[in-house]
């Protein structure tokens, strides 16, 4: 055993960490976010002595719907890294491939994934728990319509990152979307929130959905100005993600460091 040899790979390994945002996430982010999701749940649930109403159905259908988001944005990043991962990027853009076919292709794709999975996890949870999703009735769809959207925004914005940081920022296909999630109010309501992050929470689509859902859940109506926000926020979000896209594009394209993404 040699001790420089091995005060060598360690250094070797601290120094990956040193100018790496993605990997200073691996080891600060996750800690954090679990602890302040839970903690706001611990919150939320303390507020009922005889306990919360609908329980099942706050959590079994926040989970599902979250899974939506979550393998939306997943659809679109993870087809990007397969380009990556097979060295087969460099052949699609060399070819006559504009980056909008690249984004139609991939948002294909991925709403093909999401309804595979919200096929598997409504069945799973009505054999398993009893628990029907379809009792939110014809509100569902344009909530998880919302859901969608702006998984589709974050897998553009993710996979625009990993294009102009390259491999060193593939930890964000799994990590950016849980930024997120704590403002997106999936297992508690927005006023749980502390006031701050309550004015955060009002721009993310997500957290206009899952209120939603709480409300047609507790039979306190249809909640239209809650799907009015979402789809407005989320036509804003797309918008900008796709031009946000583009522009990354053109910036590699010009530096040549599309030739080296994945190298």
């Amino acid at each position: 055993m040699n001790g420089n040899r091995i005060h060598a790979l360690i250094l070797r390994h601290l120094y990956l960490y040193k100018r790496s945002l993605p990997r200073l996430m691996e080891i600060f982010y996750w800690p954090l976010l679990d602890l302040v999701v839970w903690g706001f749940i611990t919150v939320y649930l303390g507020q009922f002595e005889s306990g919360l109403p609908h329980i099942a159905a706050f959590f079994i259908g926040a989970l599902i719907l979250w899974d939506i988001l979550f393998r939306a944005q997943q659809g679109i990043t993870i087809s990007f890294l397969e380009e990556i991962w097979s060295r087969n990027l460099m052949n699609l853009f060399a070819s006559p491939l504009k980056p909008g076919e690249f984004l139609a292709a991939t948002i294909i794709i991925s709403f093909c994934k999401v309804v595979a999975v919200l096929i598997v996890s409504v069945f799973v949870a009505w054999a398993f728990y009893s628990f029907n999703l379809f009792v939110l009735g014809v509100s569902l769809i344009p909530f998880i319509l919302n859901l969608i959207i702006m998984g589709w925004s974050i897998g553009i914005l993710t996979t625009a990152i990993i294009m102009r940081y390259g491999q060193e920022a593939e930890v964000m296909a799994w990590g950016m979307v849980f930024i997120f999630q704590p403002v997106s109010c999936v297992f508690y309501p927005v006023s749980v929130l502390p006031g701050f992050l309550q004015t955060v929470a009002h721009v993310i689509p997500a957290a206009h959905v899952f209120e939603g859902m709480r409300a047609v859940i507790t039979n306190d109506g249809f909640p239209l100005p809650e799907l009015m926000w979402a789809s407005g926020l989320n036509a804003l979000y797309l918008l900008a993600s796709i031009l946000w896209f583009h522009h990354i594009y053109d910036v590699v394209k010009a530096k040549g460091i599309l030739v080296r993404v994945g190298e």
